[in-house]
């Protein structure tokens, strides 16, 4: 069996989950989630857990086994708990602000970035030069957080740039001139 597909799921108390067929819709106090899973998974809820097994020892069945368990228990812990992401805008002059809906980024163009919110995804500024992702989808919430990333990757020899709060970035040598 797979190793994490074979380990059941635990649903907290204010947390309901509702299987029909492939479709599994979990809801929970932040909200709602829905997910529909391979034919050949079959999930159960068995008191205050979700079981699922599956029909077929194929390679590709027993990676959809562990896969649809880990989204199901991600799903769990979006609705209770909810995902974040900080991100960190670092480079001279560089600076983020809230705006209503909207996070207006000084990253170094000619013209400031803005950046809105999308349904399921909330942004807060806690500081000048950090930016909060926060959402119930885990997918989502990481997603959303590469967009704001990519607008800026960080360069290498400074360190400029927007970058996760928790990524190492390595910076190189510069170059040396007149060495003989």
């Amino acid at each position: 069996m797979s190793r994490i597909g074979r380990h059941p799921i635990t649903i907290p108390a204010n947390v309901t989950v509702k299987l029909d067929g492939e479709n599994v819709t979990v809801k929970g106090p932040l909200g709602e989630l829905h997910l529909t899973i391979s034919k050949e998974i079959t999930a159960v809820q068995e008191n205050d857990h979700v079981v699922l097994s599956r029909n077929s020892d194929d390679r590709e069945i027993r990676s959809k086994h562990g896969l649809y368990r880990a989204l199901i228990a991600n799903m769990v812990t979006g609705v209770t708990e909810g995902y974040s992401k900080t991100l960190v805008v670092s480079g001279v002059g560089y600076k983020v602000s809230k705006q209503g809906k909207k996070v207006v980024l000084n990253i170094g163009f000619s013209h400031s970035v803005e950046v809105e919110e999308i349904d399921g995804i909330s942004l807060s500024c806690p500081s000048a030069t950090e930016i909060v992702v926060k959402g119930i989808d885990k997918n989502e919430v990481g997603q959303f957080a590469l967009k704001i990333r990519d607008l800026k990757p960080v360069e290498p020899y400074h360190g400029y740039g927007i970058r996760y709060s928790d990524e190492v970035v390595v910076k190189k040598e510069g170059k040396t001139a007149g060495k003989k």
